[in-house]
């Protein structure tokens, strides 16, 4: 493992590498494994306080304010992630520029990704949040949202949507710290803020009594800290983020690059949100409680996800470090550690779920209905996490490597099944409200299988390449 470590240089730095901090981490040198584990441990850490913030939100809505509430705080949850998708998939595409920048030691180009990143964030985060805000009451009517929760779905979506540029200010600084091998300093300020979302949530909703108006706001707060505090800590630490007049200009092949990367992850990411927009549809025919339940499972796989999730976005900064110092070796080595660790992981999780399933469910709402029906719905999904674990790391060494091509693919893949299983389980099949749940894992199985087709045809390519020249 290779840390550079310097004192107050310039930027842009000169004469290669001697002005890193601790702040950057080389992953072009030492074990994969242990690199990625070391750099993932912080992102997973940091996506569980992440997630704390809709499990904060979740639970005390649920619990406080009813099985009602909680289906119209997750009505917006698939729409809201479609809205998010532009600038998380712009997000990390900037990132994998900077990071192939850094992996190829061109120092003056990685302090120019991370300016043009910054304006290519604003102008997407800005379209997106004023977008959704305008179109929540049209979209949540549009996917069928019973009328007894619309309100709150709308007020939560509204709130939800004004916070945008607050998560695009999060997600910008922490893409790129994470580029340079930073995943320690993102954490340190979600910590802060998810303590904050709690406490807030307790007040705003248990105190104060305003409900889901209250929930929404705790979190907008709690986001607002994080990214301004993570942003400024990255400029007064991080030599990469003092940026000078040069840095500061545009520079259009550095944006070409980021847009050409992010934009088939912004589709990616929006078809797989369109995809669960179509199914939350499909989950509102059923009635509050089968909304409520989806909601519950939703919450709770997506705590089941962060390992995976932590992983992949290791895998990206990996991928693009070693893509850009030409180290294709590495890759594959890194892939093949990284899926079985995933793989083992991925069986745990399963065993625990089977067992313990409806307890985790009752953690968000008292009804025994909707207790029953969760649980019984994790029994469904949780056989098919083995594949969330080669999604993840396939996905995660794609992306780091630049592969366009594939994002596109994994999102069709995703919204034929969400979009087309349903249709057949209900119309083909007795399987009713279970065909919710047994779409997501069959999706899961399909947006697995083209992964690892896709990976190995990139690796299969990147060989007879190597042997050509």
């Amino acid at each position: 493992m290779s840390i550079h470590l310097a004192v107050k240089p310039r930027v842009p730095l000169q004469g290669g590498r001697a002005g890193r901090r601790r702040t950057t981490l080389d992953m072009t040198e030492g074990r994969p494994l242990a690199l990625l584990s070391v750099f993932a441990l912080p992102l997973l850490i940091g996506n569980l306080f992440q997630q704390a913030y809709n499990l904060a939100d979740s639970m005390i809505v649920g619990q406080l304010l009813g099985a009602n509430a909680l289906a119209a705080v997750g009505a917006t949850g698939s729409i809201s992630f479609l809205f998010f998708s532009l600038f998380n998939g712009i997000s990390g595409g900037c990132g994998i520029v900077t990071a192939q920048f850094f992996g190829a030691k061109e120092d003056a180009k990685v302090c120019r990704s991370i300016a043009n990143s910054a304006y290519i964030m604003l102008a997407s985060s800005l379209l997106t949040g004023t977008i959704a805000f305008v179109l929540a009451p049209t979209v949540l009517g549009w996917m069928g949202t019973p009328e007894e929760i619309l309100p709150d779905a709308i007020i939560y979506m509204r709130m939800t949507s004004a916070s945008v540029p607050l998560i695009a200010v999060y997600n910008y600084a922490s893409s790129m710290q994470r580029s340079l091998g930073d995943s320690r300093t993102p954490l340190y300020f979600l910590i802060i803020s998810c303590l904050l979302n709690v406490g807030l949530d307790l007040l705003f909703v248990g105190v104060f009594g305003f409900g889901v108006f209250g929930a929404a706001l705790a979190t907008m707060l709690s986001q607002l800290l994080s990214g301004a505090g993570s942003l400024l800590y990255a400029f007064r630490r991080n030599p990469y983020f003092r940026l000078n007049k040069e840095s500061l200009a545009f520079d259009r092949e550095i944006t070409k690059k980021s847009l050409r990367l992010g934009l088939p992850l912004a589709l990616q990411w929006s078809l797989i949100a369109v995809s669960t927009t179509a199914l939350q549809s499909t989950v509102n025919t059923f009635g509050p409680t089968a909304m409520a339940a989806y909601t519950a499972t939703n919450r709770l796989e997506q705590l089941v996800q962060q390992p995976f999730g932590s992983m992949s976005m290791a895998l990206s900064t990996y991928a693009g470090q070693n893509m850009g110092a030409g180290k294709i070796g590495r890759i594959r080595h890194g892939f093949r550690d990284s899926l079985l660790a995933m793989i083992a992981l991925a069986g745990i999780m399963t065993l625990m779920m089977q067992l313990w399933g409806r307890s985790f469910v009752g953690l968000f709402v008292r009804e025994t209905d909707v207790i029953a029906m969760g649980g019984g719905a994790l029994g469904i999904t949780s056989f098919f996490y083995i594949f969330l674990g080669i999604i993840y790391v396939s996905r995660g060494v794609l992306n780091g490597v630049g592969d366009a091509f594939f994002s596109f693919i994994n999102g069709i893949v995703e919204i034929a099944g969400r979009v087309g299983l349903p249709l057949l389980l209900l119309h083909l099949t007795t399987a009713g409200v279970w065909s919710i749940w047994i779409t997501a894992g069959v999706t899961w199985f399909l947006a697995g299988a083209s992964c690892i087709l896709r990976y190995i045809h990139w690796r299969k390519k990147k060989i007879t390449n190597i042997r050509t020249h």
